[in-house]
């Protein structure tokens, strides 16, 4: 009887009745192991399918206690942003819709949302070594403002890592907030009120983009001897701080212009379960959830029954407005891709093995095409090669081929520029083995060469490839001549796509060793994870 003592202990039960000998009491037991098991085992009422941001991955224990309190289970399927606003303008079917903002979402596809609520609040501002803020008289200033910070950009002295706004919320609410500030209306954004010239000055201290605020954060850990600041979640800043793997904590900035704050709307988009949306709502907005969310999460409380602890700042925080229109929302980050941000130099290193022949090869070239122009979707015409940036494609089979480079000026899909990478893509033929190393060491040395006459760009790596190296340079010696580049072209990152019979653990390997990350192209497809790349771009 010691284990059913002990699960009865567990749950708080008696086990007065059950001490005693003989069958009566073998039976009360084993009717209680019956029960509790049924009550663990229990199944959902009512499941609905969410559509939600990547990083509400960390809310999943509250929701497995809001299943066992409530009977709804949510079926969270992660997009991006982007994505996944492009997939309900579709008419993709989903019960809700729960991303760190609804406004970009709701002038896309307002017609499907039939109710929504705040759950949790974090605003996306900017955390600066702790030595370099208070060098710059950055603690406790409520004076600061985002031209204070600009000229820090200016000047050389501050370099800071930020999302792609095109791929992740953080850098589209970065991008909105700082474009909102920079204008010095203090109204809603207009074409005729965003300052270019402001933006691009800022956005030239942008030292690490990503497609992910996660990612971003882990990279930061990686890399603090050459970055100073980072925009991301004030979650995610404080969980650094918190984390105790920052040598040098990160000063929140709040400057007094004002920031965006991600208020994680759950939104209803099928009214036939509406009453099961307002089980969750009422569920996840009750003082005990919201702290226990706050706790978790590190995100503030939407309700103001609950007031933020002590690891918040009290400061009384101006919320910038955010546009009210597609457009503007739409020339702000062209303008950013196009404009604004350092330009680009991505190189492509392309298995074109035997193979890769068949549907494989189509695959590649698909993908390629897709980049140059032939994506006309919404997210499709953010992920394309951008005006400025220079790609070159780095084929290899047997032996590393010929490098082809492009400038591209016109991004207009039937444009000069665009046809020549579509062209250039459609030639691939595959035949020979694999020289994996041998090509990865032929980017690098583009890829030093391109930085000694231009360093202003943002450099990049993407492999791809099916299988494993049998030709050329090994891993080792491959890592033997990496290791001896010049630091600059070491931070060159490599993006390894897994495809076909690609060996996992020699990509992710590369990956550690670049400061890279690995992609899944094995299933699904691969146009997507070509776009999905650009994000790191």
């Amino acid at each position: 009887m010691l284990v059913i003592e002990t699960m009865a202990g567990v749950k708080g039960g008696n086990m007065a009745a059950v001490r005693k000998t003989g069958f009566g009491g073998w039976a009360l037991a084993l009717c209680l192991l019956l029960v509790l098991s049924a009550g663990c085992n229990r199944e959902p009422e009512t499941t609905l399918k969410v559509l939600a941001g990547s990083e509400l991955q960390d809310m999943e224990p509250v929701l497995r206690d809001m299943e066992a309190a409530t009977g709804v289970r949510l079926q969270m399927d992660y997009a991006g942003s982007l994505d996944g606003a492009e997939r309900l303008a579709g008419g993709e079917k989903a019960d809700l819709a729960w991303f760190s903002h609804g406004k970009y979402l709701s002038l896309l596809a307002g017609s499907r949302v039939a109710a929504q609520e705040k759950i949790m609040l974090s605003p996306v501002v900017l955390g600066v070594r702790e030595s370099q803020a208070r060098i710059w008289g950055w603690t406790d200033n409520s004076n600061l403002t985002w031209r204070d910070i600009a000229a820090k950009v200016t000047s050389g002295e501050l370099r800071y890592a930020m999302t792609d706004p095109t791929s992740s919320n953080t850098g589209l609410t970065a991008l909105i907030g700082l474009a909102a500030a920079f204008s010095g209306s203090g109204e809603t954004l207009k074409p005729e009120t965003i300052d270019s010239a402001a933006l691009k000055s800022f956005f030239a201290g942008q030292a690490l983009t990503a497609g992910s605020s996660g990612w971003l954060a882990e990279r930061y850990l990686s890399e603090q001897d050459r970055l100073n600041g980072m925009i991301n979640y004030e979650s995610v800043l404080l969980g650094l701080n918190a984390g105790g793997q920052l040598r040098e904590k990160l000063v929140l900035v709040y400057p007094k212009e004002g920031i965006v704050t991600a208020d994680y709307p759950l939104m209803l988009l099928n009214p036939a379960q509406r009453e099961a949306y307002r089980k969750v709502v009422d569920y996840l907005r009750t003082p005990d959830t919201q702290r226990k969310i706050m706790d978790l999460t590190l995100r503030r409380p939407a309700i103001a029954a609950v007031k933020p602890d002590a690891r918040f700042s009290d400061r009384l925080l101006v919320e910038l407005p955010f546009p009210n229109s597609l457009e503007v929302i739409d020339r702000l980050l062209f303008a950013y891709l196009d404009e604004q941000r350092r330009p680009g130099h991505a190189l492509f290193v392309l298995d074109t093995s035997g193979s890769m022949s068949g549907e494989r090869i189509q695959q590649l070239k698909t993908a390629l095409v897709n980049l140059a122009g032939a994506d006309r979707s919404l997210s499709g015409r953010f992920a394309r090669f951008r005006s400025r940036e220079r790609i070159t494609f780095i084929p290899f089979s047997s032996d590393v081929q010929p490098a082809q480079n492009f400038q591209v000026g016109d991004t207009a899909a039937e444009g000069n520029d665009m046809r020549a990478i579509r062209q250039a893509a459609l030639t691939l033929q595959p035949r020979g083995g694999t020289a994996i190393f041998s090509a990865l060491q032929r980017a690098y040395e583009i890829a030093g060469e391109a930085q000694r006459n231009d360093l202003s760009r943002y450099y990049s790596i993407v492999l791809m490839t099916d299988g494993e190296s049998n030709e050329g340079l090994s891993e080792a010696e491959f890592m033997s001549t990496y290791r001896k580049l010049p630091e600059a072209v070491r931070q060159v990152r490599v993006f390894p796509v897994l495809f076909g019979e690609g060996d996992v653990k020699v990509m992710k390997r590369l990956a550690e060793a670049t400061g890279g990350r690995v992609f899944d192209g094995r299933s699904g497809s691969l146009s997507q994870v070509f776009k999905v790349i650009r994000g790191y771009q």
